[in-house]
């Protein structure tokens, strides 16, 4: 049981620290303070197969949730990833076929379930409720909404103005995760504020079903290793499955003026100590001293404390100490291509990460660094991507 004064300040943090906006603040509060038990929905859509650190973000305000008594209802969208939402886009995201969408999220629970219980979580596929939707229920669920509306979102109006394709399949979306808050009878739905618009359809959505409108809670958009949104389009992601040591060494790789926001953002560092840190920076001190912290924070998160210790133990050995690693993997490839090796050696997520690593000077053979996408490695060469990840070819 958690004591008053306790769940007062948890409820506290939970509407603040890392929140861009939430509607109806005074409603959730008060909903939060008398004891209610809410239903928490989060969906998101196996457009890539991993979880990155921009997830983090609301898996831990779900696992905040969580953890004062809460109901968290994880939707995989396994129909809305078919059709796409441009939210974020500046052009029109293509249609993916079942399969795709299928194996992108084969291991989505097992990934989540880092983060939050999963043995406490409602799991769906929206699948369950959108593919026998017919065209006369999805008729009645427009009418709910125009054209206009759709349209003056600021990506939409930009993509439109510049003469760039916007597709009626598009414009269906936006109910679709609408129509998922109606069937999981959502209290609260949490999203980046990308995904404002949708959001806000499905507390519509909700009062056309007859239900009270959900509450939302918006959170920022987390910058990548290139300061770009991060993305597995963009090859800039750092991934909750990658191991310790090479999460560690990304985050180490971090730019110095996002410290603080990944922080309060992907960790539970105490805000006053956060504050802290912030004035030591900017007075002077070595960011790399906040950046072993944060680093470690991170793969506690995703791992546990001893496997952060160990990265971080190893991450000064090989960088600091610019030792090579005696225990090195080792691999035996089965196309000895720098970026077949770098794939099948799950050192990058993809193609684009892995060129765009090696255009940074990121890759090493035998400490000489490729420069040609088409490079072969040599049998018996040892692979050192960024700073502590190495490699034995077989």
């Amino acid at each position: 049981m958690i004591k008053l004064s306790s769940r007062k300040d948890k409820i506290s943090k939970l509407l603040t620290r890392g929140v861009e906006e939430i509607i109806d603040f005074d409603h959730l509060q008060s909903r939060l303070s008398s004891g209610e038990k809410l239903r928490i929905k989060m969906g998101i859509d196996p457009t890539s197969p991993n979880f990155h650190l921009g997830h983090l973000i609301p898996l831990l305000k779900l696992r905040d949730f969580q953890e004062l008594g809460h109901q968290i209802v994880l939707i995989i969208g396994d129909f809305t990833g078919l059709i796409g939402d441009t939210s974020d886009k500046e052009s029109e995201r293509p249609m993916l076929d079942d399969s795709s969408v299928q194996k992108n999220s084969e291991t989505y629970i097992e990934q989540a379930g880092k983060i939050i219980d999963i043995k406490k979580t409602e799991v769906h596929r929206n699948s369950e409720w959108l593919a026998p939707l017919d065209y006369l229920e999805i008729g009645r669920q427009a009418d709910l909404f125009s054209l206009n509306e759709f349209i003056s979102r600021e990506n939409i109006d930009r993509r439109m103005k510049n003469g760039r394709r916007v597709s009626l399949r598009e414009l269906l979306y936006p109910l679709m995760q609408a129509y998922d808050s109606v069937q999981v009878k959502a209290d609260v739905e949490l999203g980046g504020t990308d995904q404002r618009f949708n959001l806000l359809a499905g507390r519509d959505m909700q009062k056309f079903y007859q239900q009270d409108p959900q509450d939302i809670l918006t959170g920022p958009l987390l910058e990548g290793l290139d300061g770009r949104k991060m993305s597995a389009s963009y090859g800039n992601t750092i991934n909750l499955i990658d191991e310790p040591r090479d999460m560690f060494g990304k985050v180490m790789s971090l730019r110095d003026d996002l410290i603080i926001k990944y922080f309060t953002l992907l960790t539970r560092v105490e805000l006053n100590r956060i504050n802290e840190y912030e004035i030591k920076l900017k007075q002077g001190a070595n960011p790399r001293d906040f950046k072993l912290e944060l680093a470690f924070e991170i793969v506690s998160v995703c791992y546990s404390d001893a496997e952060a210790i160990s990265a971080k133990d190893y991450f000064i050995k090989t960088f600091s100490q610019k030792e090579i690693p005696a225990d090195m993997p080792s691999l035996k490839p089965k196309n000895y291509n720098i970026i077949e090796v770098l794939l099948e050696s799950n050192m990058v997520s993809s193609r684009a990460e892995a060129k765009r690593i090696i255009k940074q000077g990121g890759v090493k053979i035998n400490e000489c660094t490729v420069k040609d996408f088409d490079s072969t490695i040599p049998n018996g060469s040892v692979l050192r991507k960024g700073k502590i990840n190495f490699l034995k070819i077989e």
